[in-house]
């Protein structure tokens, strides 16, 4: 919901197959203590913004994680920085707190449902660093309002995102990157780096939606954009 109490509209899938006994155990036990506060609007009518009393060191934010492996994975190779994983998939959300279970990592907090939710209650120019990687791609042209690298995301990223906070975003889609590159430097992040396949980051892990379109011959590209 907005900061008017507007109703959203919600594009997606929120539940899968059938979760395994253990996973619905994970949601059970692990997702309460690991949700966020105050950012529905159930628990937050007013939209006031959050404390960011959690927050250890600086804070980063995943949008869409998929099943988790790349989370997991920056959480355990950075424990110094604090990471915020928004996905409203629950066999995502259930995959993701496995893998937590397994790593022990201790720094990650999460949002399980629509990240505009959480842009509506985080303070401004919060945010060091923001990942995208392969974003629901929404290839019909009429569906491509519905994508993340429009003015409705955008607009309240830019707003949470802190002088020279890094925005890297992942996509197999090249009508995606096409509209990545015409929408998020207006949005007020500067293009600093734009690679292909064997180009990704230092630190990157190859998430399991990558290795799927590398077997189905889809070419990733990556994108580093800088906050002005």
């Amino acid at each position: 919901m907005s900061d008017t109490g507007e109703r959203r509209n919600f594009y997606g899938r929120i539940r899968g197959k059938t979760l395994r006994a253990s996973q619905k155990d994970y949601l059970a036990e692990d997702l309460g203590p690991l949700t966020l506060r105050g950012v529905t609007r159930e628990e937050n009518p007013t939209r006031a913004k959050l404390s960011l009393e959690f927050v250890k060191g600086p804070l980063w934010l995943e949008v869409g994680f998929g099943g988790g492996e790349h989370l997991v994975h920056m959480a355990a190779a950075n424990p110094q920085v604090t990471i915020i994983g928004a996905e409203p998939f629950v066999n995502g959300i259930a995959m993701l707190l496995g893998k937590i279970r397994g790593a022990g990592v201790q720094n990650l907090w999460l949002h399980p449902g629509d990240v505009r939710d959480l842009f509506d209650v985080l303070p401004d120019a919060c945010l060091t660093k923001v990942f995208l990687n392969y974003p629901d791609p929404w290839p019909k042209a009429r569906h491509h309002r519905r994508r993340f690298v429009t003015p409705e995301y955008l607009g309240p990223l830019a707003r949470i995102t802190a002088p020279g906070a890094e925005l890297r975003v992942a996509t197999d889609i090249p009508d995606y990157v096409r509209q990545t590159l015409e929408e998020v430097p207006p949005a007020g992040f500067a293009l600093e780096r734009e690679a292909g396949l064997g180009g990704a980051w230092d630190d990157w892990l190859s998430t399991r939606y990558e290795q799927k379109a590398l077997r189905e011959g889809r070419q990733p590209h990556y994108l580093t954009f800088r906050r002005a």
